[in-house]
């Protein structure tokens, strides 16, 4: 594919980035907001220690 080639998704992207110019802020924070989460590993032991097995299949009575 040729250096100067761009989709236009990507000239849609880039051109709704100039007009508005927060947005990838705003990406960023609502990203850091959702995802990026610092994982407590005494709480994550505690959650596989109560983890209790299920059986091959769920809805059989035993």
């Amino acid at each position: 594919m040729a250096n100067h080639y761009e989709s236009e998704i990507t000239q849609f992207l880039n051109q709704y980035k100039k007009q508005h110019a927060g947005t990838e802020q705003r990406q960023r924070e609502g990203r850091a907001r959702l995802w990026d989460k610092q994982i407590d590993p005494e709480l994550q032991e505690g959650f596989r220690a109560a983890r209790v097995p299920q059986q091959p299949y769920v809805y059989q009575t035993e």
